[in-house]
Order: structure tokens, then C-alpha cells, then sequence
């Protein structure tokens, strides 16, 4: 169900992200540093990618982003902290399809900004067991994360294991439900869309498929999904 004020904050979504990832997007792929690789990998640069098709993509898939997070939370303190997330991971979405890397210079700083936010919101709201069952989820999702890649570095990337971590943190604050939901929703998305292009012989079971993005559209289903999955769950 969308919630109070769901059409305004759904308009300041839009406003609010697209522009500023279309913006942004080219912007830090311009600066971002290139990763050390292993022997024999390549990779497209980052600095290849700035132009109008990244800021068009970059924006087009923030302002949907803004869009469905403002009609599902709508006015609500963590409002904030979920459009700059948006933002970001328009942009980190992007970067890691074409790349198959998730740069932790916008990772990291990330986590301070929407740590930042629902600090903001907890102390505009007084929602502090929100907060604490935020980080709780986040340290969780890294932890999970981490495991796997330490058990299957094929698979996991790091970098998905830094953006575990984020997720966590924003989708924690929501419940529990959104939490697993959202963030281990990527998982079955990654999983179908795998299958689907191994049995289309669009690619082979030894290549992979970029996780970041299945990973970022898994935590806005978690917004989506995570509260009446929750309820069926419960009974």
C-alpha cells in the first residue's frame, strides 16, 4: 500500500534523484581510480564510460528508484536516506554491469552519508531501536557476504560484499522482513536471470553476471515486498 503523501514524495523522488545521479554519475566515473588487476584480467575503464549514455541510464534508473521509494515511505524521516542511496546505487548499478566492478571510493563514503541520514532520522523521530536494528542488519549483511566470498571467490565479488553492508544498514531500518527479503532477494533474482541467459546460450556457466545490480533491484523489492511477506511469514 503506498503510504501518506505518497504522490508528493514520489514527484521529490524523481526531482530529487535523477538529476542529481545524471549529474553525478559521469562526474566520479571521470575521477574514479582504476583497480589493480590480476594477471590476464581486463577491464572497460571507468573514464570510458562518462558521457550521455551513463548520465542518461545513471538518472533514468534514479528517478524510477526515487519514485517507488517515495510512494512506498513517503514522508517519513528515512525518506532522505533512501533517496541518497538511490542515487548511489543508480551509479554503482551502472558502473558494475559495464565493468563487473564495484568501486569502493563511492562504496565507503556512501555508508557515512546514509549513516549520517538515519542518524538524522532517528533523532528527528526518536526511532533509535530502528537505528540500532539498522546496524545490527548491516554488520549482519556484511558478515553473510563476506563468508561467501571467502568460500566461493568466483562467485561474490568484495565489492558485493561492501555493498551488502550498505544495504543492510538502509533496509534494517525498515524490519526485519525488508531486511531478508531485500537483501537476499538478489540472490533468486541473479539466479533466474543466470539460468535464463545459460539456457539462451547468451553466455556459458563459467562466465558471471555482474551481482550489483540484481543486488540493488533485490532491496527495493525488499521495500516493496518485505513488509507483507513479513505478515504472510507470521502468519
Amino acid at each position: 500500500m503506498p503510504a501518506d503523501n505518497a504522490l508528493l514524495a514520489a514527484g521529490i523522488g524523481v526531482v530529487a534523484c535523477g538529476p542529481a545521479a545524471a549529474v553525478l554519475g559521469p562526474w566520479l566515473m571521470r575521477r574514479i581510480p582504476e583497480p589493480v588487476l590480476e594477471e590476464g584480467e581486463t577491464k572497460v575503464p571507468y573514464a570510458s564510460l562518462a558521457g550521455k549514455h551513463a548520465a542518461y541510464w545513471c538518472g533514468g534508473l534514479a528517478a524510477v528508484a526515487g519514485a517507488v521509494l517515495g510512494w512506498m515511505l513517503g514522508l517519513d524521516a528515512v525518506l532522505p536516506a533512501w533517496l541518497l542511496l538511490a542515487v548511489a546505487g543508480a551509479v554503482l548499478g551502472y558502473i558494475d554491469a559495464r565493468t563487473r566492478f564495484l568501486p569502493s571510493v563511492i562504496i565507503w563514503p556512501a555508508y557515512a552519508v546514509i549513516g549520517v541520514a538515519l542518524l538524522g532520522a532517528a533523532v528527528a523521530t526518536g526511532e533509535w531501536t530502528s537505528l540500532r536494528r539498522a546496524a545490527i542488519a548491516g554488520a549482519i549483511g556484511f558478515a553473510v557476504f563476506y563468508v561467501l566470498w571467502f568460500a566461493f571467490p568466483r562467485g561474490v565479488g568484495f565489492g558485493d560484499v561492501r555493498l551488502s553492508g550498505l544495504l543492510g544498514l538502509a533496509l534494517g531500518w525498515l524490519g526485519w522482513g525488508q531486511f531478508v527479503s531485500g537483501l537476499y532477494g538478489g540472490f533468486f533474482l541473479g539466479a533466474v536471470v543466470g539460468i535464463v541467459l545459460i539456457a539462451a546460450k547468451v553466455m556459458t556457466r563459467k562466465q558471471m553476471v555482474p551481482f550489483g545490480p540484481f543486488m540493488l533491484v533485490g532491496a527495493l523489492a525488499g521495500v516493496l515486498l518485505g513488509a507483507p511477506l513479513e505478515r504472510l511469514y507470521a502468519g
